[in-house]
């Protein structure tokens, strides 16, 4: 999704959201988010669980130092020794190594998510150990480039829809997802609107 997609789709989406509509000039359109797709954004998708983003983006340092191509081989040919001396804990091995078994036993092919539709993509990725519903649509969001996602179980989301709203308490997910249904078929550039506008809501 690039700015030109962005902002198509902000506009459709201010067309049917008063709220939208309203917000929109106050906070301009949020940038594009891409990542590469294959097994080195699923390796740091693993790595930044419960972490904070600088926290991550050093072990992720240090992994390229010690894995200068990460591919399902390469981690399986390092030790557990050598790749816990980056910063992975020992459940963030454990899935790690167990999506590189995957893709060399060939229960699980990067490749082939970008010919699966929404749904049934997000569904292969969690059956990886470690990779819940949230990492899958983040994947398939940034990755796959695909328009209609939105991660209802997102806490900022979820604060961002109260605020956009006018509501008394933070809706739950599934509340979320009824909120902005009429946001389809834009739901990623609407996910991506509301993280821009969490972050630039007044404390």
């Amino acid at each position: 999704m690039d700015k030109k997609i962005i902002k198509k789709g902000l506009n459709e989406i201010a067309l049917v959201d008063p709220d939208v509509a309203k917000a929109l000039p106050l906070y301009g359109y949020p940038e594009p988010r891409i990542r590469p797709a294959g097994i080195e954004t699923f390796f740091s998708i693993v790595v930044g669980q419960l972490l904070s983003t600088h926290a991550a983006a050093a072990i992720m340092l240090r992994a390229r130092e010690l894995l200068p191509e990460i591919s399902a081989q390469n981690i399986l040919d390092k030790s557990d020794e050598e790749l816990r001396g980056v910063g992975l804990s020992k459940q963030k091995l454990n899935y790690i190594k167990g999506m590189a078994e995957a893709i060399l036993d060939g229960s699980f092919d990067p490749d082939t998510l970008s010919e699966l539709d929404d749904k049934t993509a997000i569904k292969t990725i969690t059956e990886l150990k470690g990779f819940g519903t949230w990492s899958a649509e983040i994947y398939c969001m940034f990755s796959l480039q695909r328009q209609d996602i939105f991660p209802s179980g997102d806490l900022a989301l979820l604060v961002a829809i109260q605020k956009l709203k006018g509501l008394d308490e933070k809706p739950t997910p599934k509340q979320a997802q009824e909120i902005i249904q009429h946001w389809s078929p834009w739901r990623s550039v609407g996910s991506l609107f509301l993280w821009h506008y969490y972050h630039g809501i007044p404390t």
